[in-house]
């Protein structure tokens, strides 16, 4: 491909509305362009790209048995309604009516629409396990689309779908999936780690997150360095350690305090954490957090330290509620007796769930369901009787690691890919079922495998720069060598520059010729910008001395290639390149 033959338009400066480094980069190097919120042209550049991932994702999903098919991203609201997630997805998803007045969606994703399919087409433990994918268009109004394609409001994904006869045949599909990803990020040279992770609106009661390690990342993990433990902020657990009472594993804290009662103190217009601290001159630690929620449209009270925070989803997979909402002022008042800020554990009415760092916790502050009051000296285990105690704050750096005791830090991640047991949920929504060997109906088990093929291009980028632009991998980068022809109107240096293209195209190597009239130094930057792994500068000094210099964009020094070499060097880098990315 010769340069002035495609469309390639690199920029100087970083695009203003480009936050992180990939989403600049990309649109520096005239990789995307931006039609609007969240939605982005891909480039010739940018879509060669994009197809190279695409087709390492299809080859190991071939080779893991999974079968290819393709879905409407046009999908009727009904299949939403049976599975019970048209409320769920909300507002995310764009819905539309057709010229009947129909009800539709662009899907989001695709579980019901495959699971329907599934129902249709099998019926017979022969045909299982059945796995099946498609690389899709999905739609999702985002909030606030950034970053790219990171958050965008239209995104390619790769969604595949195990169907087998039991939970054990599932666990062996879950498996080869998880397995098929390790495969797929390692040969487009992105260093991930798989964590712990909630399912969310999918359901199921088992997944793991692909995250690609970056300072940028949107999702915070936590993991711990002395063994394999690793999950995201909405699945992370910790080891409790109260007092001289371990309570990770439930066990009772301590007697009844034989401390002083409480008393309550006067605490005029403050009622944040931080503010009754500094009145009280006391820790935010030594605060009794008490928020009022509705778990599936009934109030109940979640007691955390002051100085954690509340895991939503983790309190809701606990309590096992399909809705988790704060309560409205109202019901705060109507609970409490009180204003917000100054709700407390005594005397409520309502379950109470506490984090487990407050089993057998002693003197501490709490709000006293009256207004301008707290009360202080509160005992846990004497003055909150009934307190049903679990895991319900976000762990942070420090925290202790649930498996081995060590104290667990924090990373930022890019999500990349998502595997999830759904066990049966959609299957008997849909009624999927199958006969067994008896002839008798049993419901299939399904599990669903995401990635994000979009974001995952995105993801190679965050981190795969330097200072001078991107640096492919050569499994994705869009030409593996940039032939940096210095003067064009040079017969023999042209010559050259043609031999060199098609020896290496007939190689099966990707080569783009820049044979544009510019001088050397824009060349030059161009090609690292837009992060060529190989550049073979073909002029008239090296020709002289019987070579081309060739230079590999992950080292800082260029060498001189005899002629009769340049074609057997470049390739055999390649190919090393690619086996070292595939191990």
């Amino acid at each position: 491909m010769r340069w002035t033959r495609t469309l390639i338009a690199t920029l100087r400066d970083d695009p203003q509305e480009a936050e992180i480094v990939s989403h600049k980069l990309m649109m520096r190097a005239g990789l995307l362009c931006k039609l609007g919120g969240g939605l982005y042209t891909f480039t010739p550049l940018g879509l060669k790209a994009l197809r190279k991932v695409e087709a390492i994702v299809r080859e190991e999903m071939d080779r893991a048995g999974a079968l290819e098919i393709l879905m409407p991203a046009l999908q009727p609201i009904e299949l939403w309604e049976t599975s019970g997630r048209a409320g769920a997805m909300g507002a995310s998803m764009f819905q539309l009516k057709d010229r009947a007045q129909r009800a539709m969606v662009l899907g989001p994703t695709h579980e019901e629409v495959v699971t329907d399919f599934v129902a249709k087409e099998v019926s017979s433990y022969r045909q299982l396990p059945c796995t099946l994918y498609q690389i899709q268009t999905k739609f999702r109004d985002e909030i606030r689309p950034r970053f790219g394609l990171m958050r965008a409001k239209e995104f390619i994904m790769k969604d595949a779908y195990s169907f087998d006869v039991s939970w054990d045949a599932a666990d062996a599909s879950y498996q080869a999936m998880y397995d098929a990803y390790v495969r797929i990020f390692a040969r487009c040279g992105l260093r991930v780690k798989a964590v712990e992770a909630d399912t969310g609106d999918m359901g199921g009661n088992h997944s793991h997150e692909f995250m690609v390690p970056a300072e940028s990342g949107e999702d915070g993990i936590v993991e711990c360095p002395a063994c394999s433990y690793a999950a995201n902020m909405e699945r992370a657990e910790r080891k409790v350690v109260s007092g001289q009472w371990s309570v990770a594993s439930g066990e009772n804290a301590s007697e009844p305090s034989s401390l002083p009662a409480f008393q309550p103190v006067s605490t005029p217009g403050v009622h944040t954490v931080e503010a009754v601290a500094a009145f009280l001159k006391v820790a935010p630690s030594q605060l009794i957090k008490t928020l009022i929620y509705m778990a599936d449209e009934k109030p109940i009270a979640l007691l955390l330290p002051g100085d954690r925070e509340a895991n939503e989803p983790k309190i809701k997979r606990a309590l096992g509620c399909a809705k988790l909402v704060p309560a409205e002022a109202a019901v705060v008042e109507k609970v409490t007796g009180a204003p917000v800020g100054f709700a407390g554990p005594v005397g409520l009415s309502i379950p109470i769930y506490a984090d487990r760092e407050l089993e057998g916790a002693e003197g501490r502050v709490t709000g006293a369901n009256k207004g301008d009051t707290h009360l202080l000296g509160v005992s846990v285990p004497r003055d909150v009787a009934g307190a049903i105690f679990m895991d319900l704050v976000v762990c942070k750096a420090g925290d202790l690691c649930p498996k081995c005791g060590a104290a667990l830090a924090e990373a930022r991640g890019i999500e990349v890919g998502h595997v999830f047991k759904l066990g049966t949920k959609y299957t008997k929504a849909f009624d999927a079922s199958y006969l067994d060997g008896t002839g008798k109906a049993q419901t299939m088990v399904m599990g669903c495998y995401g990635i994000g093929v979009t974001r995952t291009l995105q993801a190679i980028v965050e981190q795969n720069f330097d200072a001078n632009g991107i640096c492919w991998p050569v499994a994705t980068c869009p030409y593996a060598v940039d032939i940096c022809l210095l003067d064009p109107k040079d017969a023999a240096c042209a010559a050259e520059a043609d031999r060199l293209e098609k020896e290496l195209t007939a190689a099966g190597i990707d080569v783009i010729v820049d044979d544009r009239d510019e001088r050397p130094g824009v060349k030059l930057k161009d090609a690292d910008l837009i992060g060529f792994p190989c550049r073979v500068v073909v002029g008239a000094k090296a020709l002289a001395k019987g070579g081309v210099e060739v230079k590999l964009r992950s080292e800082t020094a260029a060498t001189i290639v005899p002629l009769a070499e340049a074609v057997a060097s470049i390739q055999n880098w390649v190919a090393s390149a690619r086996i070292h990315a595939s191990q």
